[in-house]
């Protein structure tokens, strides 16, 4: 690493100047710029040597003074939710050193005595409250900083429509300096008046009983037009997908978008690329993606494969919900990386015919299903039965 580097990350709490260690005060006074939200910039007291943040916020000013000394103000560490990610991936190693102070969920862990180890810490202040979906459950404990005091009363109502409300929420404020106050109450009694910033919310989640986590999530819960993936059939078809952390699938028909929003669920960090012919049921996929909070992990294409899938980035595993055609599954034998997971299915007599030489042809899995569910029949029950499904799964 260069012993001179241009950029200095600095953490900085409420507490300003006073709270900053020596080696950050050295940094700080030795920029010629610093780039810091308004507040950060005031907290240390740079005068005509800051720099706002733009709006929208964009490092392209930051990288493009790389011939002086620049400093970067920002809440606590730079690489939790700060824009320290944001600069380092431009950047060589040589360039930038960092000086981080206690983030704001170390702050607040340490106010509230929890773990941050059993704690999940999100960052809500540019993003929507439905990324909280798939972490709720009743005693989870989730941290959350929010972009503004207002927004303190909004996940509170938030959470009380989605039967959340007897959440306990600790309303962080101001923490680390003079103006730091924590005040209790429930998501459903909330009345906290003069909410200041920075706040963050501490909820320990309460009376809904969350998002169940298996795979094969009721039909109900999506926003479907008939077209999808039945329940049974999903946990199938999601276990021979078998999604892995930071893994892409490709959805080909996608529907309702029911196989990408359970793997992006089931898979950490997990995206999927969905690509649907119609409109109506592309804005099926995006809503569902919305109310599940995977909106940034979903994204939906209207086009029909295989002239959709030019230019997206390698899968590694691919889904085809209604068979798929020759000409489809030859392209994708022929384009997909070896190792790709490929997995269809299919209902027709056709697609089945299709999926039974294709297994001939390459190998896998063939498996048929044959589901049914108890129904009235007269003053009495019967099965009530199914198309069978036959899946072929293999590694390309």
């Amino acid at each position: 690493m260069s012993d001179t580097p241009w950029l200095s990350l600095i953490g900085i709490t409420e507490d300003g100047l006073p709270g900053l260690p020596d080696a950050s005060r050295r940094a700080l006074a030795e920029a010629e710029i610093v780039f810091g939200g308004p507040r950060h910039l005031d907290l240390a007291g740079v005068a005509d040597r800051g720099r706002p943040w733009p709006v929208p916020f964009s490092v392209e000013p930051v990288l493009a003074e790389r011939v002086r000394k620049v400093a970067v103000l920002v809440s606590g560490d730079p690489f939790w939710h700060g824009a320290g990610g944001s600069l380092a991936a431009h950047l060589a190693p040589g360039e930038w050193r960092a000086f981080p102070a206690p983030s704001t969920f170390s702050l607040a862990a340490a106010r509230l005595g929890w773990r941050i180890e059993a704690t999940v810490c999100m960052g809500l202040h540019a993003a929507p409250f439905e990324r909280l979906v798939p972490v709720l459950a009743p005693g989870r404990q989730v941290i959350c900083l929010l972009r503004d005091g207002a927004a303190a009363g909004d996940l509170a109502r938030w959470l009380s429509a989605r039967g959340f409300g007897p959440s306990k929420l600790h309303v962080l404020e101001c923490l680390g300096g003079p103006r730091e106050r924590l005040r209790q109450t429930r998501a459903q009694d909330f009345a906290l008046p003069d909410v200041a910033a920075p706040v963050a919310v501490a909820i320990t989640a309460a009376g809904a009983p969350g998002l169940p986590r298996a795979s094969g999530l009721p039909d109900d819960m999506f926003t479907h037009d008939g077209q999808i993936t039945k329940r049974p059939v999903r946990a199938l078809t999601l276990s021979a997908l078998a999604p892995r952390a930071g893994e892409l699938l490709w959805d080909i028909g996608g529907g309702s978008g029911s196989i990408s929003v359970e793997w992006a669920l089931a898979a950490p960090g997990g995206r999927a690329i969905t690509i649907e012919p119609r409109a109506d049921r592309c804005a099926n996929i995006g809503a569902n993606a919305v109310v599940f909070g995977l909106d940034h992990m979903i994204e939906v294409i209207q086009g029909a494969a295989p002239q959709a899938l030019t230019d997206l980035p390698a899968p590694d595993a691919v889904f085809l919900g209604g068979g798929g055609s020759p000409e489809l599954i030859a392209h994708l034998w022929r384009t997909l990386p070896a190792g790709t997971r490929i997995v269809a299915n299919a209902v027709t007599l056709e697609s089945e015919a299709l999926l039974i030489d294709s297994h001939q042809r390459h190998g896998g899995h063939l498996l048929r299903a044959e589901l049914a569910e108890a129904a009235p029949l007269g003053r009495m029950r019967g099965w009530d039965r199914a198309r069978p499904i036959t899946q072929w799964s293999v590694i390309r």
